[in-house]
This record gives structure tokens, C-alpha cells and sequence, in this order.
């Protein structure tokens, strides 16, 4: 676990010329790409406004409607907490660049590692923003003026990917690293394997989703239920990881999860002894549940039925529409009050073999390749193989990619991007009948408090 020291509190003679004050800053980094709330880019950023998940009740219902009827703004604080953490990491980053030649007695392979780390998170930082955002400033050192435009759409792309091509020959092996947590090779291929994806990219994503596979590093986890339970972070399949814990950074997404009332899931043996259950409900949509093949395992951790603290049996796929509930996110016996220690998968290698399908599907239509690839995710479900036949087109492979999307990741914080992506974001919401479904919304609002502390800093059209 990374134990981080906010960067306020750090003696900056010691920060800027000895290896261990480096490793501070980067330490810092990395903990401002946890956000100040893990849960908002699983619910707020990727969930709420797409198709599979919904909120009601609790503080966070008043923010939760503007996500679900598409009528954010620039004024919402899981944009700013975003913007700004994000730019705190590469304002870390570019600390650790532009001091590391003021360390002394450093070797020669360290301060080459250290350089890449920093260099990844600050590309993994500008992909999360332009993923959310779109364009915006490109800072690469701490003498860059405060106020600065935004780069083009082009000049991102290509310092993300010339940042992440950089630095994975001077990052460890997976397995290898100094610090669980801390980025390997591997998660730098997957990394740009995803960024290729989500840029349509498809030589590109296909063949960097083949350097991971090569690396012969990853393995699906046998059981999909007990993935992300706590007891078993730091598994095979997971390439790139945020560590959290009750002690630090915590998952907070269960507090919601959990039912008014939950006692216990007895087919489950879970019994709630000391976890805190909020007033604020997410609920998964019960015609996803229904879209599962009945002995898709994947179903397995969505609640349909509890135990509520008075003793009776509760049938949430008949009690309220739409009001099961994921437990992807399995309660922590260990938790302390809402903070739950499950570790946040960012890539794993599921999404690899289902990202590689996905662009052998775009280049050539469907193949035995993309078949296969994605029969291997579907095997550990115990759901049947599919075949080549089964889809005449590449536009009725893309389809099923889509919901194979939703079974797999569900709840990960994938679905929004997944759907913009595949030309499905906007189509899916107005066939939810969200009047205010509209293109220009597919990026986030550059958030007001960031334009007025930059003058030179355009808005995103539409807002």
C-alpha cells in the first residue's frame, strides 16, 4: 500500500535533493489519482450516465439527477475534484522531472525508473483528463506559465503516446516493482493499448493488446465472483491497480450498494456487522440483470433478494423497480465504516482480450481471433462458446461486444466510455427517454473554477 504524504507537508530541502524526497512526491502522484473520492468516476463519471446503473435518495441524489438527465454543468464538484487532482499529479510529476538532476549519489537505473514513473503518471493523468475532458493544457514542467491555452486535439494524443512509448522499456517487469501499486511495464502496454482503443485506433490498440497477451504475465482469475474481493487483490489479472485500504485510501462505493436495512445475504453467508449503509441507493437496472444467459456466473454478485434488519426476506426484483444491486465491490470484513479496502482494478487482463476482439472486429469483421479472444472471458462465466457464424456483420459483433462490455465490467467504471466509444452513449440515453441527450455531451465541462483561474482557458462547445 502507497502511503502518501501530501506535498504541502513535505520539507522541500529534503524533497527536491535526496532519492527517498523524491519518492515522496511521486508517492503523492500517485495518491492524486486516486481523486479525493473513489467512487465518483465508478458512479458520477462512468455509471450514472450511461445505461446500466442509477441512483435515488441521500445527499448525493440532487447531484445524481442532473448525471442521470444529462443536465450537469461546469459548477459540480466531481468536475473540479477531478480537474484539479489530476493536475496535482502532473504538477508532481513535473516536480520529480525537474529536480531529479539535483539528486545526488542517485544510480544511474533509479533515476531512469524514477523518470519513467513520473512521465507515466503524467500521461496516465492527461489520457484520464482528455478521456473526461477533452483537450486541455498541457503542462510539462513547473515553469510553465499559470495561464495557458489548451493544446489541440492532436498534440495530446500525441504526447500521451509518445510519453507512454518512452517510458515502458525503463519501468520493472510485472512483478518486479519496488511497491505494490506502483506501475510495471505491463501496465504501461495496457495503458496504451486502452488509449489506442478509445482513439479508434485499431492496428495500434490490436497489436499493443497482443504485446501484453505476449508477455505471458497475466491470467484470468478462475472465479469472476471472488475477482475483486479484498482477499484477493493483487491477483493474476489485474496489470493496472489502485491499492486502497480502510486505513487510507478507501473504497466508498458499497455505503450505496447496500439496501435499507441490509442485515444479510444468506445464499452469500455476508452478514453486515459494522458496515455503514447510507441513504444513498445504487441500484443496477433490472433489464440488464435479465440480459444475463441465466447461468452467466457473471450474475452471480448482483443482490437480488436480503435480509433486512427486521428479520424479513426482502425481493428487490419485485419489491421497487429497478432496485437490485451490485457487490462487485465485495464488503470488506475489514472495512471501517463505509471505507472498504477492495482494491480498484483500472485495467485487467479481461479488458485486453475483449479490447483486442474489439479491433480485430474493426479492422476485418468478425474472425476466429476476435471469436476466440472473447470465448476466453466467456468460458470462466460458464456461458457457452460463441462462433464466427453467429454474427454476419462487424456492426452485429460490435453490438454483442458492447453488452459482453456490460457483463464483464459492470460497476468498474468503464461503461461510459465503452458506449461513447462503440457511437452507443447518446443512442442508448435517448432510448431512455433523456430529453437532454445530446452529442456535445459525450465531454465533461471544463469546470468554472478552473476558466476563471486561467482566462486564456476555453469552454467545451455546448456548455
Amino acid at each position: 500500500m502507497l502511503e502518501e504524504q501530501p506535498y504541502s507537508e513535505l520539507d522541500p530541502s529534503d524533497v527536491l535533493t535526496t532519492v527517498n524526497g523524491i519518492e515522496k512526491v511521486l508517492v503523492s502522484a500517485y495518491g492524486n489519482m486516486v481523486w479525493n473520492n473513489v467512487k465518483f468516476r465508478l458512479t458520477r463519471f462512468e455509471g450514472w450516465p450511461a445505461d446500466l446503473s442509477w441512483q435515488t435518495g441521500g445527499v448525493e441524489n440532487r447531484t445524481a439527477l442532473t448525471i442521470m438527465n444529462w443536465t450537469w454543468d461546469a459548477s459540480q464538484d466531481q468536475f473540479i475534484g477531478a480537474y484539479r487532482r489530476h493536475y496535482d499529479a502532473i504538477r508532481d510529476a513535473n516536480i520529480i522531472l525537474g529536480n531529479l538532476d539535483l539528486v545526488t549519489g542517485i544510480a544511474d537505473n533509479k533515476k531512469a525508473s524514477l523518470t519513467a514513473e513520473a512521465r507515466f503518471i503524467r500521461a496516465w493523468a492527461y489520457y484520464r483528463l482528455y478521456i473526461y475532458f477533452g483537450a486541455t493544457p498541457l503542462r510539462t514542467s513547473i515553469d510553465d506559465p499559470a495561464e495557458m491555452a489548451k493544446a489541440s486535439r492532436e498534440e495530446m494524443l500525441q504526447f500521451i503516446e509518445t510519453e507512454l512509448l518512452a517510458v515502458i522499456p525503463d519501468l520493472p517487469e510485472p512483478g518486479a516493482e519496488a511497491q505494490y501499486g506502483r506501475v510495471t511495464s505491463g501496465g504501461a502496454k495496457a495503458l496504451l493499448a486502452k488509449f489506442y482503443l478509445n482513439n479508434k485506433q485499431w492496428e495500434k490498440a490490436a497489436a499493443a493488446c497482443q504485446d501484453v497477451i505476449d508477455m505471458d504475465k497475466y491470467r484470468l482469475f478462475p472465479s469472476f465472483e471472488d475477482l475483486l474481493k479484498g482477499e484477493n487483490d493483487g491477483n493474476s489479472e489485474m496489470i493496472l491497480v489502485t491499492p486502497l485500504s480502510p486505513d487510507g485510501p478507501a473504497l466508498n462505493y458499497m455505503e450505496g450498494a447496500f439496501p435499507p436495512g441490509f442485515a444479510a445475504w444468506p445464499e452469500k453467508n455476508v452478514v453486515n456487522t459494522s458496515w455503514e449503509n447510507h441513504g444513498t441507493q445504487h441500484r443496477l437496472r433490472e433489464s440488464f440483470y435479465h440480459s444475463f444467459d441465466p447461468e452467466d456466473k457473471r450474475r452471480e454478485p448482483i443482490l437480488t433478494t436480503y435480509v433486512n434488519d427486521r428479520g424479513v426476506t426482502v425481493d428487490l426484483l419485485n419489491d421497487a423497480e429497478d432496485n437490485i444491486r451490485s457487490f462487485r465491490f465485495w464488503p470488506d470484513i475489514n472495512a471501517q465504516g463505509n471505507r472498504h479496502g477492495n482494491d480498484l482494478p483500472e485495467i485487467r487482463y479481461a479488458d485486453i482480450l475483449l479490447a483486442r476482439a474489439e479491433a480485430l472486429n474493426e479492422l476485418n469483421g468478425p474472425s476466429e481471433d476476435a471469436i476466440n479472444l472473447i470465448n476466453q472471458v466467456r468460458a470462466r462465466a460458464d456461458v457457452h462458446d460463441l462462433s464466427v457464424t453467429d454474427f454476419a456483420t462487424k456492426e452485429a459483433l460490435r453490438d454483442h461486444i458492447v453488452q459482453e462490455r456490460a457483463w464483464e465490467f459492470y460497476e468498474e467504471g468503464h461503461r461510459r466510455t465503452d458506449l461513447i466509444r462503440m457511437g452507443k452513449f447518446v443512442e442508448f440515453a435517448r432510448k431512455r427517454g433523456v430529453e437532454n441527450a445530446e452529442e456535445y455531451r459525450t465531454l465533461y465541462p471544463i469546470p468554472q473554477s478552473a476558466l476563471d483561474a486561467n482566462p486564456l482557458l476555453e469552454q467545451n462547445p455546448g456548455y
